[in-house]
């Protein structure tokens, strides 16, 4: 039987595939999480995502490997997790009263095995899917900003917010799945999962 491995540290992804039954192991990675010049959010999230798996796979050929990578979009800009407060709070006001992109990109990655002749060969197979969703944020305050900021609640996070957190207060609207704000389609993993036998 294969294991899930999870290619990240994030407690919200190991919280979120808890939640759903899904076993699985956590096995970090080091992927620099940085765009490529003219690189959209969707490839560059889903592109991460397959370099996280990846670099865990290599080192787990028997496994199932799940990577993510999530990615906030403001009228184009890609917002990655802040560098520090400055920089949470400048994404904060970018979002404040304006409606916003969050894109996770998935990637299971693991052994597939065909026959060949009396010979049984295994390959590896990569499959890798991503999903978006719309959030609308109200209007922010300079006193909401500090608040927030000094929280240290958004330091972790992709777009300096997480919406099952402190900033619930501010989420006014979302169209689409709300667990990808969080920080996984589990609904999209579920059907990958299912679809190389693990569900």
């Amino acid at each position: 039987m294969k294991s899930l491995v999870l290619a990240s540290a994030s407690p919200r992804r190991q919280e979120l595939l808890r939640n759903a039954g899904i076993p699985f192991v956590v096995q970090p990675t080091d992927v620099p999480e940085v765009p490529r010049a003219g690189e959209s959010a969707k490839a560059c999230a889903e592109r991460l995502a397959r370099e996280k798996a990846l670099a865990v796979f290599r080192d787990r050929p028997k496994d199932l490997v799940l990577g993510a990578d999530t990615i906030v979009v403001i009228n184009g800009e890609m917002l990655g997790k802040p560098a520090d407060a400055d920089d949470a709070a400048r994404m904060l006001r970018l979002l404040s009263g304006r409606t916003h992109q969050v894109t996770t990109g998935v990637c299971l990655a693991g052994p597939s095995a065909r026959e060949t002749g009396n010979r049984q060969l295994t390959t590896g197979f990569e499959d890798i899917r991503s999903e978006t969703t719309q959030v609308t944020m109200h209007t922010l305050t300079e006193d909401d900003i500090r608040f927030y900021v000094a929280s240290g609640e958004p330091m972790d996070k992709a777009g300096a917010y997480g919406i099952q957190g402190l900033a619930s207060r501010w989420i006014s609207r979302i169209e689409g799945d709300y667990f990808n704000v969080v920080g996984l389609p589990v609904a999209l993993v579920c059907r990958m999962l299912r679809s190389h036998g693990m569900l």
